[in-house]
């Protein structure tokens, strides 16, 4: 169920792409416990000049392997959410090539009846996708 927008700087190729999804993928399904075919991933190339990602005045240093990723999904605790930050930046480097200063992320919350998967229908809310018992 969470939904993965990915925005970094054109050039790469369809492999790395994957691999990337793939690598976000695996750690949502390891962190958050989601099923296997709950993905829903989309990504968004920009020219140089459309992606402008700085360091909040952390001394954090960029390069043009920067990736924006945003997620969002049902509430999560705080220690979920350190192990995915951390467990995510070491899948990017270990299989993408990414360091973890070019990695970041944002979780946004919502709640079952924010979400419609088709249909015209609100399958958490009619009970034909059962809510997650645990969110951890």
């Amino acid at each position: 169920m969470p939904l993965i927008r990915v925005d970094m700087i054109e050039g790469r190729s369809p492999d790395e792409i994957k691999a990337l999804l793939d690598a976000t993928h695996r750690t949502l399904v390891s962190v958050f416990k989601i099923p296997q075919r709950d993905r829903y991933q989309i990504v968004h190339e920009h020219p140089t000049s459309h992606f402008v990602v700085e360091d909040t005045g952390l001394g954090i240093t960029r390069t043009r392997k920067c990736v924006v990723i945003q997620i969002t999904t049902r509430p999560r605790d705080r220690e979920a959410k350190e192990s995915f930050y951390n467990l995510l930046c070491r899948e990017l480097e270990s299989t993408c090539g990414i360091p973890p200063s070019d990695v970041v992320v944002s979780l946004v919350t919502n709640s079952d009846e924010d979400w419609s998967f088709g249909n015209g229908r609100a399958q958490f809310l009619t009970g034909e996708l059962a809510p997650e018992r645990s969110v951890a």
